[in-house]
Formats: structure tokens, sequence, C-alpha cells
């Protein structure tokens, strides 16, 4: 078992449904998304930033120290960090505007996948897709919630859930392009604890690190599945971790007030905002985030 410290706030600006979180590695800098708010923020050593969009924006990767990736409705846009400016990439099929982006990341190959999802989460209205040199392909359909998109550090497989499904799949990929190879395998099974996945990452030696929703908590499950412990914060809906730091082992996790009335709200003041815990000394370490190739 690990035994881990608890989160601490490290900004205070609050989000409805935060997500997205990613550091990029060639900036040093940190970004995550209020995807209701339809705000991307930042923050790095020269403070803080919020850029601004008429669309719901729910995740990115990085194209080069200038540019991101984002996944917005109807659109994967092309985003210039410096002038604010965006140019569509690719289409994204939100049904007309009855779904949003949701979860997302880059992959080992370069390509970016990114979760679909009804506004009220209308039962499998969503699906995944991938984006990968100029390609748009669903690899699942019949989504509800799309979460827990993330690849192992050997790029072997991609991990992805549904959320009200409460199981974490594992899918293996093709290791010269990156494609699903058969169907998904149920790996972990939280429906016997009444756990919700959300958001996830793979640290560089195979532990998957998984927000859960409503339990104030990250937890912590080995290659094996099994539980190894969690990091706890002071926010009951913990929507998505990250790792960053120059040494990969600060952990970010972002949250939501979403769904919660002002008694729930006066009971978690830190609700919406983004938390962080330092891991260094525990010598945990994530991965990079993966270079999106257009």
């Amino acid at each position: 078992m690990l035994d881990l410290p608890h989160a601490q706030v490290i900004d205070r600006r609050t989000c409805d449904l935060g997500e997205g979180p990613f550091w990029h590695p060639q900036r040093d800098q940190f970004f995550w998304f209020d995807i209701t708010g339809r705000r991307l923020l930042s923050r790095d050593y020269t403070g803080d930033q919020a850029w601004h969009f008429d669309a719901s924006v729910s995740a990115a990767g990085w194209l080069d120290a200038d540019t991101l990736l984002i996944a917005a409705s109807h659109h994967l846009l092309r985003f210039e960090i410096a002038s604010g400016a965006s140019t569509p990439v690719a289409s994204l099929d939100c049904a007309a505007g009855r779904l949003r982006p949701n979860d997302g990341r880059a992959d080992p190959w370069g390509g970016f996948w990114i979760g679909t999802m009804g506004h009220t989460a209308e039962a499998e209205a969503g699906a995944i897709w991938r984006y990968y040199r100029g390609e748009m392909r669903c690899l699942f359909d019949r989504i509800t919630i799309p979460n827990a998109i993330c690849f192992d550090a050997e790029a072997g497989f991609a991990c992805f859930t549904d959320t009200p499904r409460r199981i974490v799949y594992r899918q293996r990929l093709d290791p010269r392009e990156g494609w699903p190879l058969g169907e998904p395998e149920p790996w972990l099974d939280l429906r016997a604890e009444g756990r919700c996945p959300d958001g996830a990452v793979m640290d560089a030696d195979g532990r998957l690190w998984l927000a859960e929703w409503g339990a104030s908590r990250v937890a912590v499950y080995g290659p094996d599945a099994r539980y190894l412990g969690a990091v706890c914060l002071a926010a009951p809906h913990a929507s998505c971790p990250a790792f960053g730091g120059h040494a990969l082992s600060v952990l970010h996790i972002t949250t939501a007030r979403q769904g919660m009335d002002a008694d729930a709200l006066a009971k978690a003041p830190g609700a919406g905002m983004t938390f962080a815990v330092d891991l260094d000394a525990l010598g945990l370490r994530g991965q990079a985030e993966h270079q999106v190739i257009l």
C-alpha cells in the first residue's frame, strides 16, 4: 500500500466542471478546462491565464511549444497560445449540438483520443473517437460518459471507461499505428464498491491514477488492478488527474461543482478548485504527455 499525502489547492478559480488537465512538457506550463464554463485555464511561473470560447472545450494535446490541439464542440481546433486564435483541424461528430466533448488525451503515436457525450448524459448517446494524421475514426460507440482515457508507458494498451458502467477497460493497440486490436477487456470492476470512475492517467510504472467522482479522491491501482491507496482532497468530485512538474512527480487534479446545491457547496468550499500533491519523496513519476502529429 502507498501512504499518500492529501492534495492541496493550487488554484482557487472555481470550475463548474473542471477537466482535461495536462502539463505541456516544452513550456513547463499546466493547462486545464472548465467544460461548461467554456474556458481554458493555465498557470506557470509567470502567473495565471484564461481563454474563453464560444463552445464547450474539454481536452487538449500539444502540437509544439506554441500551439495546442483542443477538443471543442463540432471541431478539433489548432489553438495559438500567444494570440488565442483558433482554426478548425477536423470535424467532431457532436450530433448537431446535441453532444459535447469530454475526456481525451494524446496517444504515443501522435494520435488524439476524444470522447463525446450528451449535455445531460443521455444514455449511450456518445462515443470515443481517434484523430490520427488526418483521419477521424469512431473507436467505440454507445458510450454515455467517456472517461479514463490513458495509455501505458510501453504503448501496449489504452484504458477507458463509460462511467455509469463502473468498469475500466483495457484495449490492446497495434504497435505500428496505435489502432485497437480485438475487443476491449474489463480490467477494473468497481460495481461492488459503487465507485464512479472518471478521468485517469497512468504513471511510468504502470499504476492507474483514477479520479472517482463523488469520493473526494484519486485512487491508485497497480498493474494487476489491486487497490494501492488514494490521494484525498477537500472536494467531492475529483474529475481528472495529470502528472507534471520538472520531474513529473506532481499530481494535478481538477474538480467540479456540477450538481451541488448551496448546502453541499457550503460544506465543500474547495469544490471546483484545482489541487496538486508532490509525490517526489515517494519516488513516484508520471509520463510526459505525448505530442500530437497533424
